[in-house]
């Protein structure tokens, strides 16, 4: 079953064209892996998919239904959330009341329902023995953590991850994979954005790679990073330099 469907997907910010006629699609269950340069445009296609932008031409369809002109709002309700590349938690507010938050504003559900998601979120997460620090006292793991908290809160279908692994040492990316790992075994889709490759290749079943706002190519993980292609557009190098 496919749970999403992007066709033809452009955005244009005056004669700069960020997203060129992109097109993905995603299975219920299914983990996509998304690489390329900075700057090529991938956190303008989560944009596009979240509803935070409106996408010059082009459609989505999510689970069957057009959400092309949905706010990001309504599409958080039917089942799409995003965590967010820079952490940015209610300082002031405790592990909890964050997870809270997304919980209560997320989807639509009664207060004894948002409170029993968010303890199982936190526990999802590895975060329940922090839930009473404040979300300002974490470290940059813990803070990445509450970022997928607050978006698993929602309860989604379909989970949307912007280089959540950045700026993580080895053991902490490790721990990442397999929080995320988690996740996916609870039945979540995921699209996740990431320069940390080998955390994707732990994780993902496609990659899809974009340089200058387009698709290049998309494949089993490893036999796309391993094109002469990827290694010279992705890797910043000469492709006979990587193969020789």
């Amino acid at each position: 079953m496919t749970i999403l469907t992007a066709t033809g997907l452009s955005k244009r910010y005056g004669a700069l064209t960020v997203t060129d006629n992109v097109s993905l699609s995603l299975g219920a269950g299914e983990a996509l892996g998304i690489v390329g340069p900075n700057g090529a445009g991938k956190t303008t296609l989560f944009n596009l998919i979240a509803g935070t932008v409106r996408p010059d031409a082009g459609a989505i369809r999510f689970d069957g239904r057009d959400v092309t002109a949905l706010p990001a709002r309504e599409r958080c309700h039917l089942g799409i959330a995003r965590s967010f590349q820079i952490p940015h938690p209610f300082s002031g507010m405790t592990t909890y009341e964050n997870v809270l938050v997304g919980a209560a504003f997320g989807r639509r559900a009664s207060e004894r329902a948002s409170e029993a998601r968010a303890v199982e979120v936190l526990e999802l997460t590895g975060l329940k023995r922090k839930a009473n620090t404040y979300a300002g006292d974490l470290t940059l793991l813990e803070r990445k953590r509450l970022e997928m908290a607050r978006a698993l809160a929602s309860d989604p279908r379909l989970l949307l991850l912007d280089e959540i692994a950045g700026g993580l040492t080895e053991p902490e990316c490790v721990e990442l994979v397999a929080t995320i790992n988690g996740i996916r075994a609870e039945g979540v889709s995921l699209i996740w954005i990431e320069h940390v490759v080998h955390a994707l290749l732990a994780v993902v079943d496609r990659i899809m790679v974009i340089d200058f706002g387009r698709k290049i190519a998309e494949g089993e993980p490893r036999a796309v990073m391993e094109s002469q292609q990827v290694a010279a557009i992705y890797m910043g190098m000469d492709a006979e330099m990587a193969h020789g």
